[in-house]
C-alpha cells in the first residue's frame, strides 16, 4: 500500500502502462510484443512483468529477434567487391 503521494503516483503510472502495453499490443503473437515493447525502450525486466513471462524469456526472445534482423541485413546488403 502506497504511503506517499510519489509512491502512490508511480503506483498509478505503471497502472497505465500496463493498460498502454496491453492495448498496443493486443492481439500480437508474444515475439511481435516483446519486440514492439523493446522498441519502445522497456527493459526486459519490464517487459516480462507486463507480459506475465519471465526476463529470461524475454532475453532469449531478443536475442533471437537480433540475429534474424542480422540475417536479414545480410541478405539486403549488396556483396562488397574487394
Amino acid at each position: 500500500m502506497p504511503r506517499t503521494t510519489d509512491e502512490l503516483i508511480l503506483q498509478k503510472i505503471d497502472q497505465i502502462l500496463r493498460i498502454l502495453a496491453a492495448a498496443a499490443t493486443a492481439g500480437m503473437k508474444q515475439r511481435e510484443q516483446i519486440a514492439l515493447l523493446n522498441r519502445a525502450g522497456l527493459q526486459p525486466k519490464d517487459i516480462a512483468d507486463l507480459l506475465g513471462t519471465s526476463s529470461n524469456t524475454v532475453r532469449v526472445e531478443l536475442v533471437s529477434l537480433r540475429k534474424s534482423n542480422d540475417k536479414k541485413s545480410r541478405k539486403k546488403s549488396p556483396a562488397v567487391k574487394g
